[in-house]
């Protein structure tokens, strides 16, 4: 049906290129930086550590350089780390790529000079010209996703008919997309249900955690409404879906239960997950200057609980 660069070769990238393929998609990935995964990528097995498994021949791996952007694709799918997101800017930037981006990072970064929270989105368009953003969100694990499970996400874009365009490049019968024109709605979401995954994790016993997960559902809703999302987007599968997932497990969860249990931010990190990247840490850390000034406290007591946590490095108050 077309030709599809996936830039990231991580375990959603590398899952994703799955469904592509199976729909009939010419797929390329590269990975600019992550040793392990190009080595992996590159072999004939194409085994992928993170996934435990080999993906499929038909993908084609290319070794990272700035020539590769200037081939022609139908579209580019960017699956990097939330780090990686000014580099490729930067250089899809200097090579005037036009090309339709469709991006599966989550994350938010904060603008100091503006005093604004920006999506990944809004990074493109604002910082490096990109004119065609398409999103693609919701509760999807990379290794389910590698197996073949069913699996819903939503792609966002303020023209739908380019959201239907890439969902029928990319839909399978297990790969079932979903669209919205909400792509600001549907970032936040994803974004920040890292950091009400941990809360919920915090509550340690169910019915904590089921108190905890409706009040995070309500201060999501706020959220969503003050960055001008849609209420409707909090109960899709970029929000409440997305957060059940991660609330039922990761490391997000994980590491609010250790929360819950009394540690402090920096105790639990060093002496239980020392090796492990919490998404939700760094969120909230790029966030809080925002968040904790610009935002009604009083909306928002769980998250401003859960910042404070973490920044300042004290135990974590849920009442």
């Amino acid at each position: 049906m077309g030709k599809i660069l996936i830039i990231g070769g991580g375990a959603m990238g590398s899952a994703f290129s799955i469904p592509c393929l199976e729909n009939n998609n010419q797929v390329t990935i590269t990975e600019p930086y992550n040793k392990i995964f190009i080595k992996n990528l590159a072999s004939k097995k194409k085994f992928h550590p993170s996934l435990k498994l080999n993906l499929p021949k038909k993908l084609k791996f290319k070794y990272y350089t700035k020539n590769i952007l200037k081939e022609k694709f139908d579209l580019i799918v960017i699956a990097l780390s939330l780090a990686g997101i000014d580099f490729i800017g930067k250089e899809l930037k200097d090579l005037r790529i036009k090309t339709p981006l469709l991006v599966l990072t989550k994350g938010l970064k904060y603008d100091k000079k503006k005093n604004k929270i920006l999506t990944i989105s809004n990074l493109f368009k604002n910082n490096y010209n990109a004119s065609n953003v398409s999103v693609l969100k919701g509760p999807c694990l990379a290794k389910e996703l590698a197996k073949k499970n069913k699996t819903s996400v939503i792609v966002a874009n303020k023209n739908i008919k380019i959201a239907k365009m890439i969902g029928k490049k990319i839909s399978t019968k297990y790969y079932i997309v979903e669209f919205s024109k909400d792509i600001i709605g549907v970032e936040i979401c994803s974004a920040i249900k890292n950091l009400y995954a941990m809360i919920i994790g915090a509550g340690i016993h169910l019915n904590t955690s089921s108190n905890l997960f409706q009040k995070s559902l309500k201060e999501m809703k706020y959220l969503i409404k003050f960055f001008k999302g849609k209420d409707e987007t909090t109960l899709g599968l970029a929000g409440l879906g997305d957060l059940y997932v991660s609330a039922a497990g990761g490391r997000n969860s994980k590491m609010g239960y250790y929360l819950g249990k009394g540690y402090k931010f920096e105790v639990a990190k060093k002496k239980f997950m020392p090796n492990d990247t919490v998404e939700g840490e760094q969120l909230a850390r790029e966030i809080a200057p925002f968040i904790l000034k610009k935002t009604n406290r009083k909306r928002i007591p769980l998250m401003i609980n859960l910042l404070k946590s973490i920044i300042y490095n004290k135990k974590l108050k849920i009442n």
